[in-house]
């Protein structure tokens, strides 16, 4: 799954910027982003990879996640 940063004008005409939403593709980014703003109108998009999350923790992983 990426991330997808948007830049939108409402329909009102304010502008918001930096919405993020996680998604497979960019279609179903957007169409999340018209679930929460209708009629939007996309200004810019900026797509990331998703940061991997290390699952496995060994005994010294989880000594100095405690101790930062």
């Amino acid at each position: 799954m990426n991330k997808y940063e948007f830049n939108i004008r409402t329909r009102n005409g304010q502008r918001v910027d930096k919405i993020t939403i996680q998604a497979v593709d960019r279609a179903s980014a957007e169409a999340r982003l018209r679930q929460m703003y209708m009629q939007c109108e996309v200004i810019d998009c900026a797509e990331r990879p998703a940061e991997v999350r290390q699952e496995n923790l060994d005994v010294e992983g989880i000594i100095n996640l405690i101790t930062k």
